[in-house]
């Protein structure tokens, strides 16, 4: 979905009828058939169409989203136009493109022969391998590709059965017909910008055991780094001993709040809210993951090597009482389940370490009503609006620690059943639309 105020060019936009569907501030179709151009103005004057061959285009202007739609296929020089796209990319563009799967040329060529499809020009028929190639050459990350269409005819029952469902599951994926990619300019690192400020969100329920280590231990990144405890109806004296620390530590920047509502994920609204940093983390109280790794999340960032780094505990040695086996093999399964259906590799949806810019967990805020607000830990509901906001979602390993004060509060039967119902409820507004 393209936000309504965004601004949008397509390249190769025919007459129109795609651009104007999306119906952005500011659209701009470029084309080089005059003929399709004048039927487009026709029918819609508040769309900008420009006459121009796309290997050549120059506009002076960059957009918000970038589309070539059916458009390679028809390419002299796919290379040469994605770098046209480049020029015409800020910072946070996305590029949309969608392309004919090269194991439809042989159908597809005996149907314009037998006059069932309309003829085409000379195609260029490029896998996925080939278009991720030719993306990164012209400096474009790719952050996810996913198949579309089976079923060409329009029948009722089959065609949303088959375009709508089937084709999500092997093997009528790597059979669709067509395949799109979603991608980003590659950012270069920005060492020499302004080096941001930092917060990192410490969620605290029954933590009184560990806090003094919290301030002990989280490192200085940016230009400031500020602590911010959400204190969560704990039966044990963490909030007063959190007060106690930050009067310790006057030389530690600390916000301290009092939860009002339920579950983590609602301590990390409520903190991020509160929070003044550029950079938002979190940092789970019990100290499974060590904050000493936090500045590998904050290098992974600003480098621009993601733009929503998830910790990940399932790659190294964990350490013995780290975590029970049943919650090991329900995080390698909802693991697999968010990797298909996100279209991004995602090797684990519930470590506490996540770090991302404010300005994106601003927009992930308000579209959080697609989801729902209902996940009680806040992991699937910053995952799932990174998802859809299609930003790079890097995963960034460190080696899960034994807890050494209190115990989890993980209901590990109750929550799981949970998540499988978001897991449902989210692959009905993600993956079979």
């Amino acid at each position: 979905m393209i936000p309504p105020n965004s601004s949008v060019l397509e390249i190769g936009c025919g007459t129109g009828d795609l651009l104007a569907s999306l119906q952005p501030s500011r659209a701009v179709g470029v084309d080089f058939s005059a003929n399709m151009l004048e039927q487009a103005r026709e029918k819609y004057p508040r769309c900008e169409f420009v006459l121009a061959d796309a290997h050549e285009l120059c506009l002076n202007e960059t957009f918000d989203f970038v589309i070539l739609s059916d458009l390679i296929n028809d390419l002299w020089d796919v290379q040469i136009v994605f770098e046209v796209a480049h020029r015409h990319c800020h910072a946070n563009t996305r590029l949309l493109i969608n392309s004919f799967s090269h194991l439809w040329q042989i159908p597809l060529s005996i149907a314009s022969a037998l006059g069932l499809a309309k003829p085409n020009l000379e195609q260029n028929w490029l896998d996925v391998e080939e278009i991720y190639n030719l993306l990164y050459q012209a400096d474009f990350d790719v952050l996810r590709t996913f198949p579309e269409f089976f079923w060409p005819l329009n029948i009722p029952f089959i065609e949303p059965l088959f375009n709508r469902v089937l084709v999500r599951f092997w093997p009528l994926t790597w059979m669709a017909l067509t395949n799109f990619f979603v991608a980003r300019p590659h950012l270069n690192s920005s060492e020499n910008n302004p080096a941001p400020i930092v917060s990192v969100l410490v969620p605290a329920r029954n933590e009184e055991g560990n806090i003094p280590e919290i301030f002990k231990r989280v490192p200085r990144m940016g230009s400031q780094t500020e602590l911010v405890f959400v204190e969560g109806h704990s039966r044990d004296n963490t909030y007063q001993v959190i007060w106690d620390t930050v009067a310790a530590h006057p030389e530690v920047n600390c916000v301290v709040l009092k939860q009002t509502g339920e579950g983590k994920g609602d301590a990390v609204r409520t903190g991020f809210a509160a929070a003044s940093g550029d950079i938002l983390m979190i940092l789970d109280a019990d100290l499974t993951v060590p904050p000493e790794d936090l500045p590998r999340f904050y290098r992974a960032l600003v480098s621009g090597k993601g733009e929503f780094i998830n910790g990940v505990r399932l790659v190294y040695p964990m350490e013995k009482q780290a975590m029970r086996f049943m919650n090991l093999l329900g995080n390698k399964f909802f693991s697999l389940a968010f990797s298909w259906l996100l279209g991004q590799p995602i090797a684990d949806t519930l470590c506490g370490t996540k770090v991302l810019w404010r300005s994106d967990y601003e927009r992930i805020a308000a579209n959080r009503s697609y989801f729902g607000d209902f996940d009680p830990f806040g992991d699937y509901d910053l995952l799932f609006g990174a998802a859809r906001l299609n930003l790079k979602i890097v995963d960034l390993p460190i080696r899960y620690r034994e807890r050494k004060y209190g115990s989890t509060n993980i209901q590990r039967w109750k929550h799981g059943w949970l998540l499988i119902k978001m897991v449902a409820f989210a692959a009905r507004q993600i993956k079979f639309v």
